[in-house]
């Protein structure tokens, strides 16, 4: 386990290859019942670069007339949110140590030039609860910071496998994803293979 800043937890390979292929199998599943779509920036509608799709009692979307937000049924389908899969709700428990279990898992599917800049996860009312990120297929490279936009960053290479918790003091810190890397590449399990370059599963508790 490495800790670079005091509250930011990473825990490279924590998922065997065995693991991710099974977990790969599950998210596929998540797809299908829920499919991708594209979020879109508050008041100005742009686009994401990053497809998504959500699992749990809650998801989290952003459109240009509402904004950022959580919702129990998926925007394009109407249909509920599929369960979070029983492996990431394990390692919720064994990572985190946090007594209640988690609302949402975001599926954010990211391809080759795919970015996600750098933003707090604020959208919850539960802020003692820490945030947990497993990564699937190509490395990339995170960037997290402290409670200012502006303020300096640490860089950290996330690969398949990977896990990340970010907790206590660095609950509401900024953090983003500003590029894939393709040269490090490890191809997505097969039930994802052909989606994209990377699929990042990030756990939340909402209320």
């Amino acid at each position: 386990m490495h800790e670079p800043i005091p509250g930011v937890r990473h825990m490279p390979g924590f998922l065997d290859a065995s693991a991710q292929a099974a977990l790969a199998a599950d998210i596929a599943g998540v797809i299908a019942a829920a499919p991708l779509f594209v979020s879109r920036m508050p008041r100005t509608g742009v686009p994401m670069s990053v497809r998504m799709t959500n699992c749990g009692s809650l998801g989290w979307m952003s459109d240009q007339e509402r904004g950022y937000r959580y919702e129990t049924h998926h925007p394009d389908t109407g249909q509920p949110w599929p369960a979070i899969p029983p492996v990431l709700l394990e390692a919720w428990g064994l990572l985190t140590g946090y007594p209640k279990p988690p609302e949402a898992c975001l599926v954010n599917v990211y391809d080759a030039e795919a970015r996600m800049g750098l933003h707090q996860d604020r959208d919850e009312t539960d802020f003692d609860a820490p945030i947990l990120s497993v990564s699937l297929g190509a490395d990339c490279r995170f960037r997290v910071g402290g409670l200012k936009r502006a303020g300096p960053t640490v860089p950290l290479i996330l690969s398949s496998g990977d896990a990340l918790v970010l907790g206590g003091p660095a609950r509401l810190y900024f953090h983003g994803v500003d590029k894939i890397l393709p040269s490090l590449t490890a191809p997505l399990p097969p039930p994802l293979m052909g989606l994209g370059a990377r699929v990042n599963l990030t756990l939340r508790r909402v209320s």
